[in-house]
């Protein structure tokens, strides 16, 4: 079956992907996709009982029926059908423009910002969640129906070539790189190859695209963007003369004084429910977008202001007992050092840090490791894992700073040295699970 004959049969199912069986509702394409841990192939005869109306299969993993539809690789195929969706989508006569973002730290909660932005004017289809591997991307590209103006897709990667991959499916017009920080080093193996590889947006950009939104305060991003022929859209905190207000108790949020349009010197307040200054720049990204597309800046402003950050991203909540920072989604040494600078400059005389391990930095691990315990001071810290143990080895432990193996070891002890009155940041990367112990706090 080639990719038109496939095309017509998800126009029929209604547009409606799934690589889930646990999800179907009735009448949608079933995609069964194989990994290292599961094979969907063994549910595509179930997915169709259940209701799918076709299953995508495999061909050589023995699956027949009369809905079966074999191909040689059921991800390949799922991508090729996405980009096809995507080419064929227009608006008003004109080609869908999609907006393709990426960056080490910050992109879900810009992607949201920006979804948030341009639906003040357009019906934008976005990566839902941080649905943003090789999975993720052609399933938020086949949520495009007809009635989207603009889409935003998010593309994270772990290994040098990720990105090259997606932009092929996503075929992004414009691009935004957040920012480039030490992370998945495992996969990348240092920080220039971090650059190399968000760097293919870039290139992709320079070679098919229109332009990119470059945050001309970022040296990093400024040279990334140089000598590639790019077209660029600057935003940034210096290049706007943006005042980035002080938080407080009355003000825990990031706030900022934005100049206006028409008159540079009128400065524009704004108070959003985002935790940390290093936040203002994937603000000002949501702003520059929805400027160059024509969204009032008032308008653009109330949309960054009632965005409620989720899913343990910059997320300040206030318990019985204590006021939480929760920042537990993910961490690298860039977004951890952004964390505790941060978490620094909060006003009260409480304050305590609970940090998991930060995962894949292959044999920079330790040292970076090392880096945060030095960063602390004398803030009162917990420490969490594996990794922050083999650097206080080196360092030794500061008798501000208690260590644990696992966060529900924490949990445990911090049931029976319960914290009262204390402002918590709570950070680490995924695996390590610190939100388990936010039931204790």
């Amino acid at each position: 079956m080639d990719i038109k004959e496939l095309y017509s049969i998800y126009q029929a199912c209604g547009g409606r992907v799934t690589t889930d069986s646990r999800t179907l509702k009735g009448g949608e394409l079933f995609f069964a996709l194989k990994g290292e841990n599961f094979d969907g192939n063994q549910y595509a005869l179930k997915a169709l009982e259940a209701g799918a109306a076709w299953a995508v299969v495999n061909a050589d993993a023995g699956v027949e029926g009369e809905k079966v539809i074999p191909v040689p690789d059921t991800l390949e195929t799922l991508k090729d059908l996405a980009r096809y969706h995507r080419e064929h989508l227009t608006v008003n006569g004109e080609r869908l423009t999609v907006i393709g973002l990426t960056g080490t730290n910050g992109k879900t909660t810009t992607k949201e910002l920006i979804r948030s932005v341009l639906s003040k004017k357009y019906k934008v289809t976005a990566t839902e969640g941080n649905l943003n591997n090789d999975i993720g991307v052609p399933l938020s590209l086949l949520k495009m129906d007809a009635s989207t103006e603009l889409a935003v897709i998010e593309m994270g990667a772990s290994h040098p070539d990720d990105i090259l991959h997606l932009v092929t499916v996503a075929e992004p017009d414009y691009g935004l790189i957040t920012n480039v920080g030490k992370a998945h080093l495992l996969g990348f193996g240092s920080f220039e190859g971090v650059k190399r590889a968000k760097g293919q947006l870039y290139d992709y950009i320079a070679e098919n695209g229109k332009a990119i939104f470059l945050n001309a305060d970022d040296p990093d991003l400024s040279a990334m963007a140089a000598g590639r022929g790019l077209s660029t859209i600057p935003y940034g905190i210096e290049a706007w003369g943006v005042i980035v207000l002080p938080s407080d108790a009355a003000h825990p949020y990031l706030r900022m004084a934005v100049p206006s349009e028409e008159d540079p010197q009128t400065l524009l307040g704004l108070e959003t429910h985002l935790v940390g200054a290093y936040n203002a720049n994937n603000v000002l990204a949501a702003l520059a977008i929805g400027r160059h597309f024509g969204v009032d800046l008032e308008d653009a402003l109330q949309a960054a202001s009632d965005y409620v950050p989720a899913n343990s991203r910059s997320q300040m909540t206030r318990t019985e007992r204590n006021t939480l920072i929760l920042d537990a989604y993910n961490a690298n040494p860039t977004s951890m050092a952004a964390a505790l600078d941060n978490f620094a400059a909060v006003n009260d005389p409480c304050k305590v840090a609970l940090l998991g391990d930060m995962r894949e930095l292959g044999a920079d691990s330790v040292q970076e490791h090392v880096a945060i315990i030095r960063r602390l001071g004398g803030l009162k810290t917990c420490l969490v894992g594996e990794e922050f143990r083999k650097a206080l080895e080196i360092t030794g432990t500061p008798e501000n700073v208690s260590w644990f193996a696992t966060s529900e070891t924490l949990a445990a002890w911090l049931k029976d040295h319960p914290l009262e009155g204390a402002v918590v940041l709570v950070k680490g990367s995924r695996g390590i699970r610190m939100e388990t112990v936010v039931p204790c706090l």
